[in-house]
């Protein structure tokens, strides 16, 4: 057998592998999928279920099912999906294997236009649904501008503890702004603004999927589509200007749309962390660090890590249940220690 066609044989295998770990991972979805319909304080048995999705359920029924439950568990595998894949952009571009967005502070950097938001309308229910990502998006897009901007040198570039740390300060600095505002909101803004820190799914109407859907439908797939340059910049910074790439220019239009699929995934989920860093290190574990395949799986990780936590965080201590940021935080928690050794060895 030639070089030629071992490499050729090499790539069928890898992605064939790819779109088993995808097919599986799917399969997986649609299981939990089922399962969380069926998870509440009201139980609905498989027959209710069924009945209920093809139109013979009573009022109540109907009321559980496509009112509540349903649109909670399409926001749930849409802000998996959009927070994984923008945590394997930061970590591709950055090639900072703790990159998160979360972690550096972009998801702070979103929660506090919310909550600025929050504290110009009596009740949450007055807010503007369709404006909550957009104004998310400014406040992440700002945040990173400023983590950019001071974690970068001329001479070096991006160094990923550099970027790391100044993620963690900046973090920490508008978390304590966001303390600071708590001060002045009134008992049922500040129940929001708790539950939303907790990372507590709290966009659960059809409202909420609309506003979010186009940001996922629209930048996921390009992202995908970018999977080729994204390869090439994690060659290095020298490697991809050899090669024809304008790096500046595809860091900034890939990083803004991580940024913008975290914000509008914060918009409405709340501070949700570390399945930007969970989805994609398991993805590469999976599939390899190509990002044709890691991309997409990292997707669908990431939709499977949040619907199984939002289902088992409804389940646990019922009716008030645990949110679902604190269901991740026990799962993403001890990943990150375990990579934080790593790196240190």
């Amino acid at each position: 057998m030639s070089e030629r066609q071992a490499v050729s044989t090499y790539e069928q295998r890898r992605k064939l592998r790819g779109m088993t770990v995808m097919l599986i991972l799917a399969l997986l979805i649609v299981a939990v999928f089922i399962i969380s319909m069926n998870t509440g304080y009201i139980r609905l048995s498989p027959l209710d279920l069924i009945r209920t999705l093809f139109g013979q359920g009573s009022d109540q029924e109907n009321l559980i099912l496509f009112e509540f439950r349903l649109p909670r568990i399409v926001i749930s595998v849409l802000i998996g999906a959009g927070l994984a894949v923008s945590g394997a952009v930061m970590q591709g571009i950055f090639r900072n294997p703790l990159a998160d967005p979360g972690i550096l502070g972009i998801n702070s950097g979103a929660g506090l236009m919310v909550m600025l938001l929050v504290s110009f309308y009596p009740t949450t229910q007055a807010m503007p649904v369709f404006l909550l990502p957009l104004l998310a998006f400014v406040g992440a897009g700002l945040t990173a501008a400023l983590i950019y901007s001071l974690s970068y040198t001329r001479n070096k570039g991006i160094r990923p503890i550099r970027l790391m740390l100044t993620g963690i300060a900046v973090a920490a600095g508008i978390q304590a702004a966001m303390i600071v505002l708590t001060l002045r909101l009134k008992p049922e803004q500040y129940q929001f603004v708790a539950t939303w820190l907790a990372g507590s799914i709290w966009g659960t109407n059809w409202k909420f999927v609309l506003s979010l859907l186009p940001w996922i439908v629209v930048l996921v797939p390009y992202i995908i589509y970018r999977a080729r340059v994204m390869n090439v910049l994690q060659m290095g910074e020298q490697m991809a200007t050899s090669l024809g790439e304008n790096v500046r220019k595809e860091q900034f239009r890939l990083l803004a749309a991580a940024v913008a699929l975290a914000a509008a995934s914060v918009a409405v989920s709340g501070g949700i962390a570390f399945v930007g860093l969970v989805g994609p290190h398991l993805a590469r574990r999976l599939v390899g660090p190509k990002h044709q395949m890691l991309l997409p799986v990292s997707a669908l990780i990431g939709a499977l890590l949040v619907i199984a936590a939002d289902t088992i965080g409804r389940w646990i201590l019922q009716p008030s249940g645990v949110p679902t940021g604190i269901v991740v935080a026990v799962i993403g928690a001890p990943y990150f220690l375990y990579l934080l050794a790593r790196a240190k060895s």
